[in-house]
């Protein structure tokens, strides 16, 4: 089952994975422009105090409050890592010692910059749930070989970021 934050920080993957492939620049819009364009077919557009995401198309029935998100949350993420993103690729660059930036995949790269917003800005999230939601978003959306990168750099991230968890 996938609750309310993991759907959250998919959505939050998904924006960012649009902003880097897109060049969208502003974070606000393009939250707003994900959330205006989630509509049941032929339906109304969802209105901003409805936090429920509609899911993918085949994922098949869900258990009530599994389709939840929070919203805030998504904003949070794009945001945060939106505005600190030179910072966070500047870290990212100095734990990947082997690859370069623009060489990393659009999505393993943005499941490590949240990851890393989260492990810096968010002291509330364990580290522990960090990686783990990382790692898991790189299992279901990433390459073959990109859950155990992204495994291996947020490890040595969370040794440097949270020497003391």
């Amino acid at each position: 089952m996938t609750g309310p934050r993991r759907r959250s920080r998919e959505i939050a993957l998904q924006i960012l994975h649009q902003m880097d492939a897109g060049g969208e620049e502003d974070a606000t819009i393009a939250v707003r422009h994900y959330f205006a364009h989630l509509s049941i077919q032929g339906g109304p557009a969802i209105d901003e105090d409805v936090e429920q995401d509609l899911g993918t198309p085949g994922d098949g029935p869900r258990s009530p409050g599994e389709n939840r998100i929070d919203r805030p949350l998504v904003e949070e993420l794009v945001r945060g890592v939106s505005s600190r993103r030179a910072e966070i690729d500047e870290l990212l660059t100095n734990l990947s010692r082997t690859w370069r930036l623009e060489r990393m995949a659009v999505v393993e790269r943005n499941i490590i910059r949240i990851a890393l917003y989260e492990l810096q800005h968010s002291p509330s999230v364990p580290t522990s749930v960090v990686l783990n939601e990382a790692v898991e978003l790189a299992k279901r959306y990433g390459t073959t070989e990109g859950a155990a990168f992204v495994n291996g750099l947020l490890d040595r991230a969370a040794t440097e970021l949270r020497p003391s968890n």
